[in-house]
């Protein structure tokens, strides 16, 4: 199965062209699945009460799934409440009614992710995706790895010695400690987590950029292809969008920064927002072609030269100003833009101390120095 995440700024036609890619896909006779938010686009023809929650036919081989924020806290807050009954009646807590509950903002791409988890599955050949518009649905990409992070930093694997204390330890404190479900419940969420990750950055997804030519479309761009390259997940040919014709006003300024694009699909900007699916195939979106893969981060070992290793990471696009560096342990965090990424140090590079960076020919070059007693002579 190929999952393509549609993403772009704002007001780029970022939904539009999801929706279009998706029905491409389906008249060429790929069964697909286009996951959104809110009610779906309305070029599908929907109707426009209808909140696809579950797989919707919007055309033959076409299913649409929007992702609602509000069922998602709902379920959340009442699996809380059942797995914390006990505490929660100890400490008088009166649960919440589902009546009461409203989503707080911000979890809409969570929202997103739940349904992506739930609703990808090998009956579709095609999922695709329509991310929240710009850096936000790019960051989308680091939160199933950043939150099993913060799970097991909460619930670490090396839990047997809890299991096995709770009952004192209950005893001695008063108040009853996590129970075998809360356990349960994180190895859940982990395996949960770490099948969204997989889906959201394995070897068979792609980020579908769709921008309008010009410095906003350019900067985006730009910071897509950071994303992609930070977080390793492959590149579609990007779609450009509402390519005026040659002559047209503003014509002669999309035509040029159009031309900084390299590999850019231009599709025509039809004088008026798509009103149905013939309008959706008219704009020609193409089937998602073979992606670029993602460069791999490597090790050079320059002891013979330098005395020092480097790690390269490849970011094609970023800016020295809005790069930085973070070692936890054996971790090390590298953040470029509104981005950042985690990542487990290879075994040599823990017996380093970082010692510098810098930014050449489209790279981040990490630069570590052999701790002194933790290498052996020579």
């Amino acid at each position: 199965m190929r999952t393509v995440l549609v993403t772009g700024p704002g007001g780029a036609g970022r939904t539009t062209l999801a929706a279009a890619t998706a029905l491409t896909a389906a008249r060429a006779g790929t069964p697909t699945l286009l996951l959104t938010q809110g009610r779906g686009p309305a070029p599908l023809g929907l109707p426009s009460a209808t909140e696809p929650t579950e797989p919707t036919e919007a055309a033959p081989g076409l299913h649409v799934v929007a992702a609602d924020p509000a069922a998602a806290f709902r379920g959340g807050v009442r699996g809380l409440q059942d797995r914390a009954g006990a505490l929660l009646g100890l400490l008088g807590a009166a649960p919440l009614e589902d009546g009461e509950l409203a989503p707080p903002p911000g979890l809409a791409p969570y929202a997103l992710l739940t349904a992506l988890h739930r609703h990808a599955s090998d009956a579709y050949g095609l999922v695709v995706v329509d991310l929240p518009a710009g850096t936000e649905g790019l960051a989308l990409l680091a939160a199933p790895a950043l939150l099993r992070r913060y799970l097991d930093r909460l619930l670490p694997r090396q839990r047997q010695a809890a299991r096995a204390l709770r009952p004192v330890l209950g005893r001695l404190a008063g108040v009853p400690l996590p129970g075998e479900e809360w356990y349960e419940a994180a190895a859940r969420a982990e395996a949960a987590l770490a099948a969204s990750e997989a889906r959201l950055t394995g070897p068979g997804t792609s980020l579908l950029p769709v921008v309008e030519p010009g410095r906003a479309g350019t900067e985006a761009l730009r910071l897509t292809r950071v994303a992609a390259a930070l977080y390793g997940v492959a590149l579609d040919r990007p779609l450009a969008n509402r390519v005026l014709p040659e002559g047209a006003f503003g014509a002669a300024a999309q035509h040029a920064a159009l031309r900084t694009y390299e590999d850019a699909h231009p599709l025509p900007h039809l004088g008026a927002e798509p009103a149905g699916p013939a309008d959706l195939e008219a704009l020609g979106a193409p089937l998602p072609g073979a992606p670029v893969p993602a460069p791999e981060w490597t090790l050079h070992d320059l002891r013979a030269k330098t005395g020092l290793i480097e790690w390269h990471v490849p970011l094609p696009g970023a800016e020295r100003a809005e790069l930085d560096l973070y070692r936890f342990e054996d971790e090390l965090a590298v953040t470029a833009g509104p981005f950042r990424r985690t990542r487990p140090l290879p075994s040599a590079l823990r017996r380093c101390d970082v010692t510098g960076a810098a930014l050449r020919e489209g790279a981040l070059r990490v630069r570590f120095r052999p701790t002194p007693g933790l290498w052996p002579e020579g």
